[in-house]
């Protein structure tokens, strides 16, 4: 008995929202349309975002600073200290004399001992290139590197990577903005839809409070209405999302190597790549909810 008026409530509930998204009209393409774009734009700005993220991960990890010895002083002396430091994630030691060979070739150069003779020996020192775990710490590993006893000086270019982190921040806070304004467009929109839907049911709605129809029953067709409409939209946001994601794949594809590096860095993780549409659907059904629920607050509280 309990499963059967379960199932008559649900079928009168999805009986009611279908026929009052009919009545809609045109204002439902009106409302779809507005959630649509908010929640595309909020999409690829929060993809925009974690790929930003990505990208200063994989400058981070790629990074390596360049640490000179003093002269006299071999790089595999000072490897081991420096690979047991925190945040580091490799090491690499270059000889002098592996040094001074390759650049004797980049000079174009065949006579190694004969030029090593006209500088009266190797003028070069050894090197260490140490790998970062990230970013965020390079300038403070490079200080801890050029602390220790026999490091000359310490070389590291952050320029890059802190114009990365800057636009991150930019993006973030213009994000934020923009899905506000547009979060309060769509929940207006929203409202508008439903309200006109409400006051089209008018003489239903009074019929159904003369028999004793509470208001809670009377009006939850229309907020699962709102809800529909911003699941209408999450959906196509993320379909618009998805086609763009592969259309830029494929050009990214046709790119040279260190554009397809910085692609690898901005790949989406796995736990990302569910939680774009959990969070397209929920900003969705926030801005429905909410939009519907001021529509019927109007006629509830009369």
């Amino acid at each position: 008995m309990g499963v059967l008026r379960l199932l008559t409530k649900s079928d009168y509930l999805l009986r009611e929202t279908l026929l009052g998204l009919r009545r809609g009209g045109w204002m439902n393409w009106a409302a779809v349309s507005t959630v649509t774009v908010l929640l595309f734009l909020f999409g690829v700005s929060l993809q925009a975002s974690w790929q930003m993220e990505g990208l200063l991960h994989q400058f981070g990890s790629q990074l390596e600073i360049s640490v000179y010895l003093d002269t006299g002083i071999q790089a595999k002396d000072l490897q081991p200290i420096m690979a047991a430091m925190p945040g580091v994630t490799g090491v690499t030691a270059i000889s002098k004399e592996e040094s001074w060979t390759s650049l004797m070739h980049e000079m174009g150069l065949s006579d190694i001992e004969g030029a090593t003779e006209q500088l009266d020996g190797n003028p070069l020192v050894d090197e260490l290139r140490v790998k970062a775990a990230d970013s965020d710490t390079v300038p403070v590993l490079a200080t801890k590197l050029n602390q220790i006893q026999g490091v000359d000086h310490v070389q590291y270019v952050d320029e890059a990577v802190k114009r990365l982190a800057q636009l991150s921040r930019g993006l973030n806070w213009v994000s934020i903005g923009m899905t506000t304004v547009l979060s309060l467009t769509a929940i207006a929109v929203v409202t508008t839809t439903i309200r006109l839907i409400v006051m089209a049911r008018r003489r239903e709605i009074e019929v159904m409070q003369l028999v004793g129809a509470t208001t809670t029953w009377i009006y939850l067709p229309f907020i699962l209405q709102g809800l529909a409409l911003g699941i209408v939209g999450a959906i196509v946001a993320w379909g618009l999302i998805t086609g763009l994601q592969k259309f830029i794949q494929d050009l990214l594809a046709q790119q040279p190597e260190f554009i397809q590096f910085l692609t690898n860095g901005m790949q989406l993780s796995a736990s990302e790549s569910l939680l774009l549409p959990l969070a397209l659907l929920g900003l969705g059904l926030f801005v429905g909810l909410i939009g519907s629920l001021f529509a019927v607050r109007r006629f509830t509280t009369r």
